[in-house]
């Protein structure tokens, strides 16, 4: 399924909101409200594994749609909850701790272009356990890579099943984490993301990246490369959609409520980067 965004793509992320604040997306930020904010922290550790995987999420709803970044510890203060709720947008834009600027735009970006009415390809994630949900996902996102035997896959972002689903194509992955250090099977972790991106074939990033401040830096360093840059994106997914064609190449977007907190079928989104003539 092939896709294209409604606007010219914005070159980093503080351009993208830029104009989302200037009106070129949509009604003015100014106009809206922030009906709801949360803060959920929750721990996950699969089957066979002997990795707890803790997360952190700030969430907005705006109107029919729920924006969400997650952010490392410490960063966002529960508290964010009674402070934001019921701010104006563009006050959340503007001056929020960076995560919670990306859950307001993605939320903004998610009300205008909801996913489930976009020319994407809709994944029905199974009932089941975690690691049969996670499996089937993270299937469905290395179907968007398209690799020979023996590409380097650099992971920016780390999941055990996703590194499975990799070498099951016949990739290599380079793992790429700030609070891992090794696989489930001992491949070692780097905190170098430099390194990963000069040595991959092909780079998957975790929507994370947006929350973090390295998103710029991924797409930049792909696009001067021309090498393709699948994002899987719980966070940001629709502020990653924006940079369809514009140096991401594939995207597997997961709005919320995501995959982990629900054991019934839920849906994500394939696009995949219509090539310019």
């Amino acid at each position: 399924m092939t896709t294209r965004t409604t606007t010219a793509p914005a070159p980093t992320v503080d351009a993208l909101i830029t104009s989302v604040l200037a009106g070129e997306h949509g009604p003015l930020p100014s106009a809206l409200v922030a009906t709801s904010v949360f803060w959920i922290h929750h721990g996950t550790r699969l089957a066979g594994g002997d990795t707890t995987y803790l997360n952190q999420y700030v969430l907005v709803r705006l109107g029919g749609s729920f924006g969400g970044c997650a952010f490392e510890p410490g960063e966002i203060d529960p508290a964010v909850c009674r402070d934001a709720s019921g701010a104006p947008l563009d006050v959340l834009l503007r001056e929020a701790p960076r995560p919670l600027r990306i859950a307001a735009l993605d939320a903004y970006l998610a009300e205008q272009h909801p996913h489930r009415d976009a020319a994407a390809e809709p994944i029905a994630l199974p009932v089941g356990t975690p690691e049969v949900r996670a499996r089937a996902r993270d299937a469905a996102i290395t179907g968007l890579l398209d690799i020979g035997a023996g590409a380097r896959v650099g992971l920016i972002g780390v999941v055990d099943p996703l590194v499975a689903a990799i070498r099951e194509r016949g990739g290599v992955p380079l793992p790429c984490d700030f609070n891992l250090r090794a696989t489930r099977w001992g491949d070692p972790v780097t905190t170098d993301m430099h390194e990963v991106l000069e040595r991959a074939d092909a780079v998957v990033a975790t929507g994370m990246t947006l929350g973090n401040g390295s998103f710029d830096t991924v797409l930049d360093r792909c696009r001067t490369r021309g090498i393709p840059l699948v994002v899987y994106a719980q966070s940001g997914s629709a502020v990653a959609r924006a940079f369809l064609g514009s140096g991401v190449t594939a995207l597997s977007a997961e709005p919320f409520p995501f995959s982990q907190f629900s054991a019934d079928p839920t849906t994500l989104y394939r696009y995949r980067a219509v090539a310019q003539p």
